[in-house]
């Protein structure tokens, strides 16, 4: 269910409420088997991930669009704290393999009547039509996760 989104010039902010507890939730983040179900926009796969969920830690994934496109986004974790919050970088990886502006994405989880309450701000875009494309991406995300909790 949508609640909210705000797009600005450099921030992007999210926010929905996912019919699944926020430990559920958390998980569906963190666990790399379960975040491969749903990342990325639908119909589109995940062939290549690594998490390493750790404050520090690095991840990586590679999404494979219905064309057989690759899109590679990979960042640092920099805070978890399970089942309620998560802040990672997010940068994308050119075709020549170098990575892109970087963002940072943070990601809260908070109990609420009916599931959680997932507030997701990006923030540091370079143009508010990048911000309007993540905010595409994350909808489109955002039902997959709710299809794969469900």
């Amino acid at each position: 269910k949508i609640m909210t989104d705000t797009i600005g010039e450099t921030t992007l902010r999210m926010e929905r409420l996912i019919a699944a507890p926020p430990e559920r939730v958390f998980d569906f983040w963190t666990n790399p088997g379960l975040l491969a179900t749903w990342w990325g926009p639908d119909t589109f796969d995940v062939p290549e991930y690594a998490l390493d969920v750790r404050p520090g830690g690095a991840w990586r994934t590679t999404m494979r669009s219905p064309d057989g496109g690759l899109h590679t986004v990979s960042g640092v974790y920099r805070s978890i704290e399970p089942p309620r919050l998560l802040v990672f970088t997010w940068g994308w990886d050119d075709e020549q393999g170098r990575r892109g502006d970087e963002t940072v994405v943070t990601v809260a989880f908070e109990a609420a009547p009916g599931g959680t309450r997932l507030t997701l701000t990006q923030e540091g875009f370079a143009s508010r039509p990048q911000c309007e494309n993540h905010q595409q991406g994350w909808s489109s995300s955002f039902l997959c996760l709710t299809r794969a909790l469900s």
